[in-house]
């Protein structure tokens, strides 16, 4: 196991200067397959578990010096475990999010309070992972216990957005996509407490599809919180992965309390009501990313479902009321740090955000049990939006991807604030409500860079998504991130 060599080269620094898109697709053993074109070429021995994963390693060490995406890596002695040998992506490389446990690994959190030993055993989720074939290759990157809508840091450098360098790459499932959407990997590991699934999806143009609650099974942080917000998944660039992945979970643990989704293999035939939320409780949407939610609903209205217009049916009170919730999380892990994180936790190195967070918790902590009582409620409130819709289109982010320390965690605490909550203005509510939620890259800004559409459903009906999501990215490809193999 080896920390990632990231100091640059000459030749990497003249290409960061000359070229702000970054990339490592080639004429190798990965290609841009996707993942499950590849567990197809693997299974069928046209190509081999080594050379596969000697391509991963040959495309990480090209890219990683200019996206810092890569926690550790186990390039020597990559995981894998028995009981994926037949599982749906066998062989096929994969990393997890730096706050999930590996054996043998340490776990940071994007922390450099945490100082984590080495995992004595693998955690539920990577149990899961594994069980699905995937060969663990090292850990990507988080912000600061995932606190954050961009994976930028109090001393480290900030994991960088691979369609344009001084960009970020969104969080805090940041550095799984960074490594998805340069082609090191075709999938990795995200999960999701208020959009960490959907933000990076959208800032870096790939699928991201949050599970609906108790689709799968909770990780060990998850099982403790008083309301359940975290959900795991992928970031994908293809939907029929995300669709094959979430298959695979469902045959591996399947919740009676949901309707089954089964193998999505193409779009639905039903005709749909889709509501069209432009705006947010809080902002106004940017006029970039008004015109590709419009533009896709155009697209789905020409592929023969309805629009019609909707409005949050939520109290007003949400906005205050998870902010409170996300304090109550830094605080958390400020004041348990060394029983549940590490024995060497150092709260005096945590950043300003979780500081600031975890201080804005304490001056109102009295709140609680009235925050926990409305947010609870939110399940039933969230469930007016369908009476007159089947599924939700939004914005997944009110406004395109800022550039790298508009949301640094040494930012002001009040303005950081004020910007992440106008800025992942879309996404908590499913995290609360358990909903599930998509993210798809729908658009593009004038500089390039990804833009990604929203839709959401009622609890357990992620099918109707998976079958939205074929419709469009057949109607609509999406953008590569490069020009020719």
């Amino acid at each position: 196991m080896n920390n990632v060599i990231t100091q640059s080269t000459h030749h990497v620094v003249d290409d960061i200067q000359q070229n702000k898109r970054v990339h490592a697709f080639c004429q190798d053993a990965l290609s841009d397959h996707d993942a499950v074109n590849l567990a197809h070429l693997l299974a069928s021995k046209q190509l081999s578990p080594q050379e596969v994963q000697q391509a991963v390693i040959a495309r990480a060490k090209r890219v990683n010096p200019m996206l810092h995406a890569i926690e550790l890596d186990c390039f020597e002695q990559p995981i894998t475990s028995r009981k994926g040998k037949k599982g749906i992506f066998a062989n096929v490389p994969f990393f997890i999010k730096d706050n999930t446990d590996i054996k043998g690994m340490p776990t940071n959190h994007g922390s450099d309070a945490v100082h984590g030993h080495a995992s004595k055993k693998h955690g539920i989720v990577t149990e899961q992972m594994l069980a699905q074939g995937f060969v663990l290759m090292g850990k990507s990157r988080l912000p600061e216990f995932g606190l954050s809508a961009s994976s930028e840091y109090k001393a480290q450098p900030p994991v960088r957005n691979p369609w344009h360098l001084d960009y970020s790459c969104g969080a805090s499932s940041g550095g799984s996509a960074a490594l998805v959407a340069a082609g090191v990997i075709p999938v990795a590991h995200a999960n999701d407490g208020g959009g960490s699934i959907r933000i990076p999806a959208a800032c870096c143009g790939l699928v991201g599809l949050k599970p609906s609650r108790g689709r799968f099974k909770d990780g060990e942080i998850a099982r403790t919180l008083p309301i359940n917000i975290i959900s795991e998944g992928i970031v994908s660039r293809s939907v029929r992965d995300t669709a094959q992945f979430f298959a695979g979970m469902e045959a591996s643990y399947y919740n009676k309390k949901l309707a089954p989704i089964g193998m999505v293999q193409g779009a639905g035939k039903k005709r749909l009501r889709v509501g069209l939320l432009l705006d947010s409780l809080q902002t106004s949407t940017d006029q970039e990313t008004r015109n590709t939610v419009l533009e896709t609903a155009t697209l789905l209205e020409n592929l023969g479902h309805d629009i019609v217009e909707t409005k949050l049916p939520i109290d007003s009170r949400f906005v205050k009321d998870f902010t409170l919730y996300w304090g109550f999380l830094a605080f958390m892990a400020c004041t348990m740090g060394k029983r549940s994180l590490s024995p060497n936790f150092d709260v005096s190195q945590v950043d300003h955000l979780t500081r600031g967070l975890a201080d804005l918790y304490k001056k109102n902590f009295y709140h609680t049990p009235f925050m926990l009582y409305r947010l609870k409620k939110v399940n039933q409130q969230y469930l007016q939006f369908f009476n007159e819709c089947d599924v939700v289109l939004s914005p997944t982010l009110a406004h395109t991807t800022p550039e790298l320390g508009f949301l640094s965690p040494q930012q002001d605490f009040e303005q950081l604030m004020d910007r992440l909550q106008n800025y992942a203005a879309f996404t908590p509510i499913q995290n609360v409500s358990g909903a599930p939620a998509i993210s798809l890259p729908m658009g593009q800004t004038s500089l390039g860079l990804p833009i990604g559409v929203q839709l959401s459903s009622r609890l357990g009906d992620e099918k109707t998504l998976l079958e939205l999501a074929f419709a469009l990215e057949e109607a609509k490809p999406w953008q590569k991130i490069y020009s020719e193999l």
